[in-house]
């Protein structure tokens, strides 16, 4: 939103920059795929049963995770961002902020388990 803090033109071509940036990442997402990603389908997924867990442990879990992870789940599963809202909050990229909301449930999923807070159930692929 224009403010008069800095010329108009100034302004403008600071959205062209932004936008045309914004673009040539959308055009670049898909050149490359990062095995991370990729799923092995040997893996056991297990079920976490939310039923069952206690509020207090999970947030005490949260709480023990790296400053990033913790404020990206905050804002996400708590405050009830989307990625879009997240990414202009922190000045992060969507797609920054799609991975690390992916590796902090991952983190905190593993943080969960190896406490035995909640219980799980394996499911066969």
């Amino acid at each position: 939103m224009y403010k008069g803090k800095v010329t108009f033109g100034a302004w403008l071509k600071r959205i062209v920059i932004n936008k045309s940036l914004t673009q040539l990442k959308k055009n670049n997402r898909y050149s490359e795929i990062k095995m991370e990603v990729i799923p092995t389908e040997n893996e056991e997924e297990k079920t976490i049963d939310y039923k069952t867990s206690n509020t207090s442990k999970v947030n005490d879990c949260l709480q023990s995770l790296k400053e990033n992870y913790r404020i990206i789940l905050n804002l996400h599963f708590i405050e009830g961002y989307d990625y879009e809202e997240i990414a202009q909050i922190l000045n992060y990229t969507n797609e920054n902020v799609r991975t690390t909301v992916s590796r902090a449930k991952k983190k905190l999923k593993q943080v969960i388990l190896a406490n035995n807070i909640i219980e799980t159930r394996i499911n066969e692929r």
